[in-house]
């Protein structure tokens, strides 16, 4: 569902009415209702109106429906920016995950619509045990009350955990603080932001990080029956865009401090400890090997075309190449311990 068809259908929701009463309300035609409805694209200022008829601030469309009401989504909205701020307290990678601070206010929406891209069904309304975690455990209203306390602190750490919901977007953040550590300490910098090809690449891939830290946790498929299909279609994308950065990088002559294809096959664990190692510093003296094997092709490339001019500047015309000597054959050091007496010591070959 895109945002113009989440307007339509919220404010028939909320209004109670039907498509031709809400074409009156707004100024516009039924034909522009169905139009909507269907996908064509909304203007801002119309988008505007609608805000304004239905009354949800500056919260997504999308997300007000996917949390069933304004209030729920108030409540999923507080609970959803806890959960972000405690992982971004424990993320270990070195870096900041800057989509937890959501100064763009995409929070919400980016993980209601990766649930709902792994078929997760919407909620039917916030769930009532996750009530107290709002209210602290001991009544007191105040859901920072017992962040101190170690007994209540568990106790609202297993009340997240014994709700699906709460439990993968937890889960998923987890995932996201190593992704994005990855993707901050290899990937950006292997951009070139002058590189107009990669301008829709880039967006792309830091867009979708939350499908992509989606794709690398463990779920239920009674609870998200789509993953697997979920977890093909965003591997791919990542797939076509992170070789395309790679071969804008080759052609700019760019070297990778990392394998950029990692992101897409390495756990978020490992993807974690990679960005932790880059952020420590502890890849500053270590290479990739996609550099050695550049240098290693610029150095062939050097000799192609160095090599005709000396011979022409020493007037080789008849020169031919003794294969003989490329290939050393030499037996394995195990062959010259299985040929050795039993009380004889094998010694490696030596060059001598």
């Amino acid at each position: 569902m895109n945002t113009s068809q989440a307007w339509v259908e919220l404010a028939l929701k909320t209004l109670s009415c039907n498509q031709k009463d809400l074409a009156r309300r707004i100024a516009v035609s039924p034909t522009q209702i169905s139009k909507w409805k269907n996908g064509e694209h909304m203007s801002i200022d119309m988008e505007d109106k609608f805000r304004a008829l239905v009354n949800i601030g500056d919260k997504h469309p999308e997300f007000v429906l996917w949390a069933g009401s304004l209030e729920d989504a108030d409540k999923w909205d507080r609970l959803i920016h806890r959960l972000a701020d405690e992982a971004q307290d424990s993320a270990e990678t070195g870096y900041d995950t800057e989509p937890f601070q959501d100064d763009l206010g995409l929070l919400c929406v980016r993980v209601s619509g990766t649930l709902s891209d792994m078929g997760v069904e919407p909620p039917k309304a916030f769930p009532p045990e996750l009530d107290p975690y709002f209210n602290g455990v001991d009544g007191s209203g105040n859901d920072e009350a017992d962040d101190d306390d170690p007994d209540a602190s568990d106790q609202l750490y297993e009340l997240l955990e014994t709700n699906s919901y709460s439990a993968v977007i937890r889960t998923i953040f987890e995932s996201l603080n190593d992704v994005w550590g990855f993707y901050v300490a290899y990937v950006a910098n292997s951009i070139d932001d002058d590189d107009e090809s990669l301008y829709d690449t880039e967006a792309n891939i830091e867009a979708c990080l939350m499908d992509l830290a989606a794709c690398k946790i463990q779920v239920d498929e009674r609870f998200a029956p789509r993953i697997r299909t979920f977890r093909h279609r965003v591997m791919k994308d990542y797939q076509e865009w992170l070789t395309a950065v790679k071969e804008a990088a080759f052609r700019a002559g760019t070297p990778l401090s990392a394998e950029l294809l990692d992101m897409v096959s390495d756990t978020h664990g490992e993807l974690g400890h990679a960005a932790e190692a880059e952020s420590l510093g502890f890849n500053a003296s270590r290479l990739h090997p996609d550099i050695y094997m550049n240098e290693l092709l610029v150095g062939m490339r050097i000799i192609h075309q160095v090599l005709p001019a000396i011979l022409k500047k020493l007037d080789i015309s008849d020169f031919e190449l003794d294969q003989s000597n490329l290939h050393i054959n030499v037996l394995p050091f195990r062959a010259y311990a299985d040929a050795a007496e039993p009380d004889v010591e094998a010694t490696p070959p030596t060059d001598e």
